[in-house]
């Protein structure tokens, strides 16, 4: 890296299905909802902790998207903060879209110092009661999980992974969830999360392919419900509130692992509520 140019940090699904105006929370609440009295760092959930976080941290940010619009408040944000930020649209669907925004990254701020992969997904989820079994399942249900759980980070790693190992650094982290430990039945509601267990296994791979060149890959298991806009406003949450992670402070996680000295770097993290027992 130039001296003179700023690090960069590429936080993949930046913004949040459970944000004020997400999917998710006009799925569960069947309405968009007002977060202006909420902390500027739970509006976007984790991807928006995380950016915020590397952001403070002198990075550049670059938040992928695949509408601009999504993330223009979270750019806003950052920048009132006295961070730097950009935003590249990609659809992680399409090869050739993650081709282009990987392209245009290059060409604006460079190749990043930092990926990180948090895309979501809820296909699933308006699923109806009594309909968890896999014969009830639509294959585009699948395909669209497969793409963003397994496809998706593939690409991205072969979009960033060539530079960080020429450089002889950098670090690849994926956002996970405690259905990447083992398969588990979809329940009313759920995402078909269990492809989610491939992502876990790409970055194991990745792990014995890349860090003798220097770069760091790790699996962050995710093990409970994120505080959002629409997931404060559940029932469960409302009810328990110790329930509920701060993604600020699984953001301070994340920096962690691309601050860790490589002498003793750290490949799975596991973040558990202190009230809940951890997944298996």
């Amino acid at each position: 890296m130039s001296p003179n140019r700023q690090p960069v940090a590429v936080v993949v699904g930046a913004t949040s299905k459970w944000q004020a105006d997400g999917r998710n929370t006009k799925l569960a609440h069947g309405r968009a909802l007002d977060d202006r009295d909420l902390p500027v760092g739970v509006r976007w959930g984790v991807g928006g902790a995380i950016a915020q976080k590397f952001a403070k941290e002198g990075f550049l940010v670059v938040l992928t998207t695949r509408h601009a619009a999504n993330a223009a408040a979270l750019e806003q944000a950052i920048r009132e903060q006295g961070g730097a930020s950009t935003i590249v649209e990609m659809d992680l669907v399409s090869d050739a879209s993650i081709s282009k925004a990987f392209a245009t990254i290059r060409e604006k701020v460079g190749d990043p110092e930092v990926l990180v992969y948090n895309a979501g997904y809820l296909e699933g989820r308006d699923l109806p009661p009594d309909k968890e079994l896999l014969e009830h399942v639509p294959l585009e249900i699948l395909e669209t999980a497969q793409h963003i759980a397994i496809r998706g980070p593939f690409l991205v790693a072969k979009e960033v992974l060539p530079a960080m190992r020429r450089r002889g650094a950098g670090s690849f982290l994926i956002s996970n969830n405690s259905s990447s430990l083992r398969g588990r039945k979809r329940l009313t509601g759920q995402s078909l999360y269990y492809p989610r267990v491939m992502m876990r296994t790409l970055a194991q791979v990745l792990t014995e392919e890349y860090s003798e060149h220097g770069v760091h890959v790790a699996n962050v298991v995710i093990d409970g419900l994120i505080d959002s806009p629409g997931t404060r406003a559940l029932p469960r949450a409302q009810k328990q509130p110790e329930l509920v992670m701060n993604p600020v402070k699984i953001a301070e996680a994340f920096y962690y692992l691309h601050t860790q000295d490589r002498s003793c770097w750290t490949h799975e993290l596991q973040l558990t509520p202190f009230v809940t027992k951890p997944s298996f």
